[in-house]
């Protein structure tokens, strides 16, 4: 893939401004961690492990701001900083996840200079970076096996290069499917209403040649019906143990619709993004959005100013409607709790990673 969507560049973290995606391809410079909290926010930078490595990167921002030898200020000024930036989205754990990461670091390393926790945080945050292509490349290849040739798949929302560090989840497995020699189709539903599945996701694939077709996100279940459709992969946003699955708003329904007409639907995430300390999608926090994003898109209106509106971003599906789910350890299938637990015991060792 040569979308590189968040990147460490001079200091400061490059990203694509996915905001003007398809007719416009811009990058944003994060200087500070304002401006990185903002990005992440407004989903100039979106998708569960982008955000993670987002939050990292705005670490990196934030500790420029530092001057001085006072420990006490230094780790008071450092956890501040992570709150903030936690603050952004709720319901993508990645961000959490990579946070704590970078919080293990300053905390395994009180006894070091200030100097010398901000060069290690940095390493971490570069190693969170280049972890992501190495997963979701692995990622990728296992869920390959599940592609038949010349069959058709169906996706939501966008979870390929652009909600990752340059591969994806989902689409990584169409984009491994396709290296292998495979010939199939996709559907990408548009993902209402900021329209992630019409503008990102056909974006990514038409770049790669592959087989796209969009639809409108309330044509799914007549494509399943026509038998249009082999199987469905998403991304997610939170896995709880139980292997109920948030993603964007939509999944749940296609889901469902997958259930009735008998095809298999795939999660496709990392480790980072499951939330082993809930028991089940109850507890995952979901994120309610602006009404704007309902009543306008790219500033016209398309409904009654006055209206109101409920936008949640993200739905739970139920582990009972999930036929798997496609990690970086191997394809994990019910009973979820039981095998999410068994298969996370092992352990990747780095030559198993990266390919």
């Amino acid at each position: 893939m040569a979308i590189e969507t968040i990147k460490w560049v001079n200091g400061c973290a490059r990203i694509i401004d996915q905001r003007k995606l398809p007719t416009e391809f811009k990058y944003i410079f994060c200087r500070d961690e304002k401006m990185m909290w903002h990005a992440i926010k407004t989903l100039a930078v979106r998708g569960a492990p982008a955000i993670g490595v987002a939050a990292a990167f705005g670490v990196l921002l934030g500790l420029k701001k530092f001057k001085g030898s006072d420990k006490y200020k230094f780790y008071k000024f450092f956890y501040k900083l992570c709150d903030y930036i936690g603050s952004s989205r709720p319901t993508a754990v990645n961000l959490f996840n990579m946070l704590d990461r970078m919080k293990e670091v300053a905390e395994k390393n009180r006894d070091r200079s200030i100097a010398d926790i901000k060069e290690l945080l940095h390493k971490e945050a570069i190693a969170i970076y280049n972890e992501d292509r190495k997963v979701c490349r692995r990622m990728g290849d296992f869920g390959a096996q599940l592609i038949q040739q010349n069959k058709s798949y169906m996706t939501v929302c966008n979870a390929g290069a652009l909600a990752t560090v340059d591969y994806g989840t989902a689409l990584g497995v169409f984009y491994s499917a396709k290296k292998q020699g495979k010939k199939f189709k996709v559907f990408s539903c548009e993902t209402r209403p900021l329209l992630q599945g019409a503008r990102l996701t056909t974006w990514e694939l038409l770049k790669e040649k592959i087989n796209t077709t969009l639809i409108c996100d309330n044509m799914a279940a007549t494509v399943m019906r026509q038998g249009k459709v082999k199987a469905i992969f998403t991304g997610a946003d939170r896995i709880a143990s139980n292997g109920d699955t948030a993603n964007k708003i939509g999944t749940y329904s296609l889901a469902v619709l997958a259930k009735h007409h008998g095809i298999p639907l795939y999660i496709v995430a990392p480790r980072s993004t499951f939330d082993l300390k809930i028991k089940s999608g109850r507890q995952i926090p979901i994120e309610e959005r602006s009404a704007d994003e309902v009543t306008h898109f790219r500033n016209v209106q398309t409904a009654p100013q006055d209206v109101k509106v409920y936008n949640p971003a993200f739905d739970v599906t139920d582990h009972s409607l999930i036929t798997a789910i496609v990690t970086e350890y191997g394809i994990i299938r019910p009973p979820f709790e039981k095998n999410i637990k068994k298969t996370f015991r092992r352990r990747i060792s780095e030559n198993q990673i990266i390919r």
